[in-house]
């Protein structure tokens, strides 16, 4: 089969200046795509800010004979991601791909952590992803084209202690994929997710070094750019580390019946069969799981 190519195309990666965003956009600019760096240039925690990182990227995609511009706005700044999209359409005229990086840690118990830092870690990561999103939107729309990436992680999916804020945000992009990836089916408009493993400053000190080693960032690029490619499937949530790949689903049995004057007791009594994996599936949309219900009601 060919190799995959994105030449003509035009991709945003958010939080591109280093770690894995940095892998994605030079990938995506190897394979020809001419791409908008984007980085806010702070620190893990979402402190300070700076162009350097961007432009540095920037510099090796030039320096490889790629094509690139770098963009140091806030993904949370409603005129910043205005201004990245601007800059996108007033350089090349159309943005096929969003790759929606960026994200900040704010690492800490529930019961320790202040509702601001909730907070800032929600408007990066989900609001962070929305915003761009939103504004790439009716452009893919016209186009009948477009493939976007949220990044998701398995905090979000399976949870980790001292990541409540983090794993809100995480899991709230699913919800966002699920219902995009429905709207923009009839323009051709892909959603997917990547929950990634990797070594990174928003990991290093939470690995061992040994480990961190097995992690790097370029051996999970190669699922993101498969994702941003025209092959990609769409709703998928694509986990992975270490050069290893695998798909999550969230999944719902087949449940029991109980009848509509179920008492509390009966759902207690009930509970194996409730949670009986034999027959369960992944829903395309609620709707599924709404006429599994009327089917269960009516004796099917």
């Amino acid at each position: 089969m060919a190799d995959i190519r994105f030449d003509g195309k035009v991709a945003i990666v958010t939080g591109a200046g280093g770690g894995l965003g940095r892998q994605h956009a030079l990938e995506l600019a190897r394979r020809g795509a001419k791409v908008v760096v984007n980085d806010l240039g702070g620190s893990v925690d979402g402190s300070g800010g700076g162009s350097d990182a961007a432009n540095k990227v920037v510099e090796e995609i030039k320096a490889a004979g790629g094509e690139a511009i770098a963009n140091g706005s806030s993904v949370t700044d409603d005129a910043g991601v205005a201004r990245m999209v601007k800059d996108a359409m007033d350089a090349w005229g159309r943005i096929d791909i969003l790759v929606a990086n960026a994200g900040i840690l704010r690492d800490k118990t529930f019961a320790k952590m202040e509702i601001a830092d909730f907070q800032v870690v929600v408007d990066v990561h989900l609001m962070g992803t929305v915003k761009p999103a939103k504004a790439v939107w009716e452009i893919m729309r016209a186009q009948n084209y477009g493939r976007i990436v949220v990044t998701t992680s398995s905090t979000g999916l399976y949870g980790n202690f001292g990541q409540a804020n983090y794993g809100a945000a995480k899991l709230g992009l699913i919800g966002f994929m699920n219902t995009l990836k429905l709207e923009g089916q009839k323009n051709n408009i892909h959603v997917n997710a990547i929950s990634p493993v990797a070594a990174t400053r928003m990991t290093e000190n939470l690995m061992p070094p040994e480990t961190l080693a097995l992690l790097k960032p370029e051996y999970v690029t190669p699922g993101v750019v498969f994702l941003c490619s025209e092959e990609a499937p769409t709703g998928a949530i694509l986990t992975a580390g270490a050069g290893a790949f695998a798909l999550s689903r969230i999944v719902e049995t087949e449940g029991v019946a109980i009848g509509p004057g179920a008492t509390v007791e009966q759902v207690r009594d009930n509970w194996a069969r409730i949670a009986d994996p034999e027959g369960q599936r992944a829903y395309l949309n609620g709707g599924e799981q709404g006429a599994k219900f009327f089917r269960k009601l009516q004796g099917g």
